[in-house]
């Protein structure tokens, strides 16, 4: 089972509770970030991601590894999407299980953060009339 992992194939949300599900969690937390039909009043007619894959793995891995060293984790996993997102489906999803919730709110929150900043994985809106590349800070 992946604790990291990149696909051009729909992700799970099911698979991820799956890979985190721990008898000893009292807490277990998902994020999952959706593909939107809209940006800046523009309507989205899908995403593409590009990733540079091994270098992505790594960092993702570096992340799901601080976090179970810093927030105690039991498990966590990151899953992230490449290729062409259609609107509605998952684009990225993030869960870990830890004794308490807010160990768990936290490393997730702190998962999603850390992607966004670190893993080469890059994003393209695609509108009516044209695409763009997405910044991945906000």
């Amino acid at each position: 089972m992946e604790q990291v992992y990149i696909s051009t194939d729909r992700l799970s949300s099911q698979w991820c509770i799956d890979l985190v599900s721990d008898d000893g969690s009292g807490g277990l937390v998902m994020f999952i970030g959706n593909v939107r039909n809209q940006t800046k009043g523009k309507t989205v007619k899908y995403l593409d991601f590009e990733a540079y894959e091994p270098m992505a793995i790594k960092e993702m891995q570096k992340i799901a590894d601080t976090a179970k060293d810093r927030w105690k984790l039991h498990k966590m996993v990151i899953h992230h999407r490449v290729g062409k997102v259609p609107i509605g489906e998952e684009a990225v999803i993030i869960a870990c299980s830890s004794p308490h919730r807010k160990a768990s709110f936290e490393a997730c929150e702190y998962a999603i953060d850390t992607l966004k900043e670190t893993v080469p994985i890059w994003k393209k809106e695609f509108f009516e009339d044209g695409e763009v590349w997405v910044s991945a800070r906000p």
